[in-house]
């Protein structure tokens, strides 16, 4: 197994080692999560760079890297449910949305005919990950009682169920937004595995 890959496959294993992590009880334990976080998202870009650096781009990647990716944050953003920060029907149907996608993104890459990641798709990627991060560091920020005694209203401020509410419904709205431009803009590859399966 390349490198890329094996650092894609170390994002999905320390997926629940994050989770268990963000869930204790200890604060100490909360920041190590942080920071497992951070250094899963930088292999995102390392991983990447790699496989173009030295040309080893492979369809196995190409599948498994956005995979690695969902797993990781859509398990960051059920936990953020688990954690009364979020509500669920918006994570619900982001799952949907990215189960779709992912899933026509891996057939079409299994029938030579890839999809390009549309540069709207990827600065809705971009922004749920700012999202992700901005719920992380203050939620993780006001479980240390240093930090909370200077900036305890900040945090309860940042954390309110109003805050958090309209950036999900940002994240989730821009998501079914790009989700439908995806199927619009493919839709001659999606009547060709329709044509494909009722011929079958």
């Amino acid at each position: 197994m390349s490198l890329s890959n094996s650092l894609t496959v170390f994002r999905i294993v320390i997926t629940p080692i994050f989770l268990y992590l963000l869930f204790s009880p200890s604060s100490t334990f909360k920041q190590i999560a942080l920071l497992i976080f951070c250094i899963a998202a930088l292999t995102d870009w390392y991983d990447g760079w790699i496989a173009r650096k030295y040309g080893t781009v492979s369809r196995w990647g190409k599948f498994l890297d956005p995979l690695a990716d969902k797993i990781l944050t859509l398990s960051t953003l059920f936990g953020f449910v688990y954690l009364d920060l979020i509500n669920v029907w918006m994570v619900w149907v982001i799952l949907a949305r990215d189960v779709i996608i992912t899933g026509l993104r891996s057939y079409a890459e299994y029938k030579d005919e890839p999809i390009t990641t549309s540069k709207t798709a990827q600065a809705k990627t971009f922004s749920e990950l700012i999202i992700i991060y901005f719920i992380l560091i203050f939620y993780v920020g006001s479980t240390v009682n240093s930090l909370r005694g200077k900036f305890g209203s900040l945090f309860s401020s940042m954390l309110k169920h109003d805050v958090l509410y309209g950036m999900m419904l940002f994240v989730t709205i821009s998501t079914v937004a790009t989700g439908v431009m995806y199927i619009i803009d493919n839709r001659k590859f999606i009547q060709k595995i329709y044509a494909g399966t009722a011929d079958a």
